[in-house]
């Protein structure tokens, strides 16, 4: 069974990369949210696929709890409602859903967290995009090279690797750091 432990080093060695290259980065998404969510903002996050789930993780760590007991921090998850996504996915297409989401739920100095894997995913492309445009915060999740989307994102938060399951393991990784690092910030 070589592949788990070469499996195990390798997720731990992009960990330590990440942790190397991109900790002041992360230290700045965590300024950011926490800097919204003082002015009465609220935090909005997309992906497709094992990122929605990472999204939907997320969002539920803050508007629960994470470590510690604390208000609740306003943050919706924009790939959860079955209802929503099938309406504009049929009516505009599936480009479009996290988009028009954002027409009708982001507000200027809200913060988006687009998370795409290949930094290319065209509705999330086309959300960060349209977010950019009407004065919102982006925080871009991504992996490779950061694609498109990183043009988009005032943070990119760019996991160095081609393998998706490493990118996602980094991914949630960041999501808890950032998590933690907004109730500690927020502090009530």
């Amino acid at each position: 069974m070589n592949f788990i432990k070469e499996s195990l080093i390798e997720s731990a060695e992009l960990k330590r990369a990440v942790a190397e290259a991109m900790a002041d980065r992360i230290e700045e998404a965590i300024v950011l949210i926490s800097d919204a969510v003082k002015s009465g903002k609220k935090v909005l996050l997309m992906g497709n696929g094992g990122s929605a789930a990472d999204a939907q993780h997320i969002a539920g760590e803050l508007v629960g709890r994470f470590k510690k007991e604390r208000k609740a921090i306003p943050t919706i998850a924009l790939s959860t409602d079955t209802s929503i996504l099938t309406a504009i996915g049929n009516d505009y297409g599936f480009e479009r859903v996290f988009e028009r989401q954002l027409e009708a739920l982001g507000e200027k100095g809200d913060v988006v967290i687009g998370i795409s894997t290949s930094g290319n995913s065209e509705n999330v492309y086309r959300a960060m995009r349209l977010a950019k445009e009407n004065g919102l915060k982006t925080i871009g999740l991504l992996g490779n090279d950061g694609g498109k989307i990183k043009e988009l994102s005032d943070i990119p938060l760019i996991v160095p690797s081609k393998n998706t399951p490493r990118i996602q393991e980094v991914h949630i990784t960041i999501g808890h750091i950032i998590c933690e690092g907004v109730e500690r910030k927020l502090g009530n």
